[in-house]
């Protein structure tokens, strides 16, 4: 009865994933949208790919203006999208149709991106490409700003958060698993950079919404999430 709730509203609701770094918004974004049929929208991929578009046009300071202004032009000549995949849930991230996915996963990404999501142009160019996809409706999306600015009156908005230490330990079985070197001490500094430079810059800082729920998944098997999601929507649109 629940499930077929969700299905009929499935082409109007937005659910909204806040949260730290490396908590696993993603995958949980992608299991939501596959079990319920909704169109899952990457948030974080895309930052990922204006660092590296960033990165390719060897613009590495965008404090200076000059620079931001070069790296806008570039973007507005590019195109950022997903390659389509089954289920409804966004595939990996296409740069003018080319894939980026394995690139954008990578450290070094990973090191400037909360620096390059910082300035308000290149955020604005982001929520562009979101507000589109949200127009559509039947959407999750997850990122840092979602249910804060981008979409404050999504149906349902989720904070997600694990110890710092934990999220580095996902983290780094995900850059070993890919064949890529790590070093874990490097990839805890780097969460814990992230949170910092997310909760204190300037434009969109990274925020719990008032009426966001929070998922502290620091214990927590992939299971266990699906059942407390089920709980929240059972409880907010059944």
């Amino acid at each position: 009865m629940f499930v077929n709730c969700i299905y009929t509203m499935k082409k109007e609701i937005i659910i909204a994933i806040d949260g730290h770094s490396s908590t696993g918004k993603s995958s949980f974004a992608k299991q939501i949208a596959s079990k319920y049929q909704l169109i899952y929208v990457d948030t974080g991929a895309l930052y990922r790919g204006v660092t590296l578009i960033a990165m390719r046009s060897g613009i590495d300071n965008l404090d200076n203006p000059s620079q931001l202004d070069r790296l806008m032009e570039i973007l507005n000549s590019k195109v950022l999208s997903f390659k389509p995949s089954l289920g409804g849930v966004a595939g990996e991230l296409l740069i003018d149709g080319e894939s980026a996915e394995s690139e954008i996963r990578g450290l070094e990404v990973a090191n400037r991106v909360s620096k390059v999501a910082s300035h308000p142009r290149v955020r604005n160019y982001v929520d562009n490409i979101l507000k589109g996809y949200g127009k559509k409706r039947g959407v999750v999306m997850d990122g840092r700003d979602i249910g804060t600015v981008v979409f404050p009156d999504a149906d349902i908005k989720i904070f997600m958060t694990a110890d710092a230490e934990v999220r580095a330990r996902r983290r780094y079985r995900e850059i070993v698993a890919r064949g890529d070197d790590a070093n874990y001490d490097d990839v805890l500094k780097n969460v814990k950079e992230r949170d910092y430079l997310d909760e204190n810059r300037e434009t969109a800082p990274l925020r719990v919404a008032e009426d966001a729920i929070l998922l502290d998944n620091s214990n927590m098997t992939e299971e266990d999430q699906m059942i407390w999601i089920e709980k929240i929507l059972s409880e907010n649109l059944g």
